[in-house]
């Protein structure tokens, strides 16, 4: 029979005991302590929301919209939706434009790319419809972004919109929620359609060389611009589940490195695909972005810009740009 070997019992001194035994206590009450600041600011930021309804009107639409969703808000989803449709409109405005051009193919590219890059030196290359046609689709993609999304169009005058992005500004650099309240209060009364004035003005001084070899005309931009404002009232001005956000629109250059985390390749990328860099050969739709500030401080002015993309921006590379047609790539 085996010989009973008794087991050793760790044993600590009273004293370390009850060092452990404070330490745990100490540990717990600041765990609780923090329980109850987060269970605090939980009810502020509750009674904040309520007070920015309140003040905004819409107290019943967010408690319909607690028991029915969806409503008048807007979410990741329904942009996303509302940017399809966009992007269908732009794509079908450059097919049609290909399909039965004002001016030659190779015009209408280099007013395009001019307009674009400042540059109105002809390319060495004769460009084909493909290339022209995405082309086209950056050129009005800038367009929206920088004229339409990124500034506030509230009423047909170009200069009181620019004064009205600089106030939004500045009140969201010193307390985003009032900004976001400001801004939604602001587009309340904002024109319901763009002026084809205002819409003629925008297009002659972004995209100049083009309008004109374009014929003029703005018959067929102006819809585009048009849905592109509806896009845009829905961004900035309707409730969303958070107070302190707002959107802004970014174009990635032409030429500019290809960066995964913003855009999305609408054609297979031969050169990505070999562990090779590629380029921008065109942005045929705007990505989106959630501008915000950082966790709530005791200073609020120095809080941190947090960029989050809804959206990345719908980019064909230059290897695949080239392949329809002769268009040299940057190496």
């Amino acid at each position: 029979m085996a010989a009973y070997v008794p087991q050793q019992i760790d044993v600590v001194s009273g004293e370390q005991y009850r060092y452990a035994l404070t330490n745990f206590r100490i540990a717990h009450e600041k765990v609780e302590e923090q329980r109850r600041q987060l269970e605090e600011q939980e009810k502020q930021v509750a009674l904040l929301r309520a007070r920015i309804a309140l003040l905004e009107g819409t107290a019943n639409d967010e408690q319909q919209e607690g028991r029915h969703y969806g409503g008048s808000s807007v979410d990741d989803f329904s942009i996303k939706n509302a940017a399809s449709q966009l992007e269908r409109s732009i794509n079908r405005w450059a097919a049609d434009v290909v399909r039965a051009p004002p001016s030659a193919l190779s015009e209408i590219h280099g007013a395009a790319l001019g307009d674009i890059t400042g540059s109105y030196d002809p390319v060495p290359y004769d460009p084909s419809p493909m290339q022209v046609q995405n082309i086209l689709r950056h050129a009005m993609s800038e367009v929206i972004g920088s004229e339409i999304i990124n500034n506030l169009v509230v009423t047909n005058s170009p200069e009181a919109n620019v004064q009205l992005t600089r106030i939004h500004e500045h009140l969201f650099a010193r307390n985003p929620v009032v900004a976001c309240v400001w801004r939604r209060q602001t587009f309340s009364a904002a024109v319901e359609t763009c002026d084809p004035e205002m819409t003629a003005s925008i297009l002659a001084e972004t995209l100049p060389a083009l309008t004109k070899v374009l014929g003029g005309s703005t018959s067929k931009t102006t819809p585009i611009l048009a849905s592109a404002y509806t896009f845009s009232r829905m961004l900035h001005g309707a409730p969303s589940p958070s107070t302190d956000v707002f959107y802004r629109s970014f174009v990635p250059e032409i030429g500019s490195i290809l960066y995964p985390r913003q855009i999305e390749l609408v054609r297979r990328c031969l050169k990505s695909e070999r562990g090779e860099q590629d380029r921008v050969g065109a942005t045929i739709f705007p990505g989106l972005v959630k501008v915000a500030r950082g966790g709530v401080t005791t200073n609020e002015q120095n809080q941190e810009t947090v960029h989050t993309v809804v959206r990345r921006a719908q980019v064909i590379c230059e290897c695949a740009l080239a392949s329809s047609g002769n268009v040299p790539m940057q190496g």
